[in-house]
C-alpha cells in the first residue's frame, strides 16, 4: 500500500495545479502533463513507447502491454484537455527503431491521439532521428511565445524552458518513512516534467545531476500522488 501525504498542502483530488509560467497561466495535471491553455498545447515527455519490447530484445522479458497503457493515458488527457497541439519532449520511444515495432493498434491509437491537431515530437537521446509510421512533426527544439521546449535541460538557456530528460522524482520523509514520487520540478524559470511512460524509472531531484539547473529558494517539487499534486520545497525533501 502506497503512504499518503496528508501533511503537507495538496491540489483537489483530480484538479490541475496552476502555475505562472513564462507569464501565463500553466496547469500542471496530476496524471504528468503540463497543459498551456493560450496556445491550447498539451505536453508530455518520456513515454518511451516500446521499453518493453526493446527490453525482450536484450532477452530481458517485461510484460508487453506499456505502449498501449501508455497511450491510453495519454488518450484519457487528450479527451480531457482538448488541446490544439500535442507536443512530446522527447524519447516519445524508446529506441530509434521502436516505431518499426509499433503494433497495428498503437499505430492506429497514435493517428487518433493526432486526429484533428498538430503532433510534434521532439528528438531525444533515445530516439534522435525522426519517428517513422506515425503522424506528426519532428524538432530538435520548440520555440513558442517565451518558452523553449526541448528534450535536456540546458544550464546556459536565457528563457523559460520545458523539458524531460531526468525523470524527476523527489522524497519527502514524514511520519517515520520516506515518500518518494515522481514529480514535476520547477523554479519558475525551468520545468521539467515527469517521464509519463509506464516503465519509466526516476531520478532524485537531489541527485548531483540537476545541479545549477535551478534557484533552490524558489524551487518547488510538485509530488505525483494518486490523484492529486503535492508541492514541496527544497528543504523538505532528503537525498
Amino acid at each position: 500500500m502506497r503512504p499518503a501525504l496528508r501533511s503537507v498542502e495538496s491540489t483537489q483530488a483530480g484538479e490541475a495545479l496552476a502555475i505562472d509560467y513564462g507569464g501565463e497561466s500553466v496547469l500542471l495535471d496530476p496524471a504528468g502533463i503540463a497543459f498551456f491553455p493560450a496556445a491550447s498545447m498539451l505536453v508530455v515527455a518520456d513515454l518511451h513507447l516500446e521499453k518493453g519490447s526493446s527490453f525482450a530484445r536484450r532477452r530481458m522479458f517485461l510484460p508487453p502491454y506499456d505502449t498501449p497503457a501508455t497511450l491510453a493515458r495519454l488518450a484519457a488527457l487528450i479527451a480531457k484537455y482538448e488541446p490544439r497541439c500535442v507536443v512530446s519532449l522527447g524519447d516519445g520511444f524508446h529506441d530509434d527503431a521502436a516505431c518499426e515495432r509499433l503494433s497495428p493498434a498503437a499505430v492506429a491509437a497514435i493517428e487518433a491521439l493526432a486526429a484533428g491537431r498538430t503532433m510534434i515530437w521532439v528528438t531525444g537521446n533515445h530516439d534522435p532521428s525522426p519517428p517513422v509510421n506515425v503522424p506528426g512533426d519532428s524538432v530538435d527544439t520548440l520555440a513558442a511565445g517565451q518558452v523553449t521546449f526541448r528534450h535536456i535541460a540546458r544550464r546556459d538557456c536565457a528563457t523559460c524552458e520545458v523539458s524531460g530528460h531526468y525523470h524527476p522524482a523527489a522524497i519527502l520523509r514524514g511520519r517515520g518513512k520516506a515518500v518518494r514520487r515522481s514529480c514535476f520540478a520547477s523554479d519558475g524559470v525551468r520545468l521539467i516534467l515527469p517521464a509519463f511512460g509506464v516503465y519509466a524509472g526516476g531520478l532524485n531531484v537531489r541527485d548531483r545531476a540537476f545541479d545549477g539547473l535551478f534557484d533552490l529558494g524558489a524551487f518547488r517539487a510538485y509530488m505525483q500522488g494518486t490523484d492529486r499534486l503535492f508541492p514541496i520545497g527544497w528543504r523538505d525533501l532528503i537525498g
